[in-house]
């Protein structure tokens, strides 16, 4: 049976990566200091987030975030899966082929945290919808900042809010469960961190695993 690894970098030679987590963990944080220590280290690099990372894909986040109140959970499902098909296809995937790094900041399992289990969505519905956005692309890691959701909610407030940030404690806590029993279902593709360790300690055991990944990839040119 094939590894994750060779499953994900197969003939296109890159390494997907994502960072999960919710409101407040740090992701973005640590994505930008591992994307620095690849580069430092001749990497070839591509960061992006979720929703986002494309013309259409900022258009549809600012959409949404934009909201005062939650819209219909399957409407918010589509939009985020929208958003994912798009970044998959312009961003993800040419990446990849050209054996570049991809670092990106959510995808699919953030789906299955937040409506799948954050808003109680039938998992047949959010499995279709992610297949239909990825077309079966995993990442060969997937790193879990582990946080109580009181301390995510109480860094995040210095930078205001969206919808999803003020949401209720108890759904943030079916988050958190929902990124533990996925991380448990699938332990060899997750890296699960306290998120409340210093950055510079996260940082080191999240580069760690990711320069073990793969040989570096050659930079464009080199």
């Amino acid at each position: 049976m094939s590894s994750v690894r060779d499953a994900v970098r197969g003939r296109a030679g890159g390494v997907f990566v994502t960072f999960e987590g919710g409101e407040g963990a740090g992701k973005s944080t640590q994505l930008l200091s591992v994307a620095a220590h690849a580069r430092d280290a001749g990497w070839q690099v591509v960061t992006c987030r979720e929703p986002g990372g494309t013309a259409l894909g900022e258009r549809l986040r600012a959409a949404l975030l934009e909201l005062e109140t939650p819209p219909d959970a399957v409407a918010e499902l589509l939009v985020f899966a929208a958003a994912r098909a798009q970044l998959v296809a312009q961003v993800i995937r040419p990446a990849l082929a050209a054996g570049a790094l991809v670092l990106c900041d959510r995808f699919a399992d953030s789906t299955y945290a937040y409506q799948q289990y954050g808003r109680g969505l039938d998992p047949a519905l959010v499995d279709a919808a992610n297949a239909a956005a990825t077309g079966g692309l995993l990442p060969a890691l997937t790193v879990l900042l582990d946080l109580d959701p009181a301390v995510g909610s109480g860094r995040g407030a210095a930078g205001g809010s969206d919808y999803l940030e003020r949401e209720a404690a108890a759904f943030h806590e079916r988050v958190r469960a929902g990124y533990r029993a996925r991380a448990a279902a699938e332990p060899g593709r997750w890296l699960v961190l306290d998120g409340a360790r210093a950055a510079a300690e996260l940082t080191a055991a999240i580069w760690g695993r990711v320069a073990a990944l793969a040989e570096t990839p050659r930079v464009s040119g080199d």
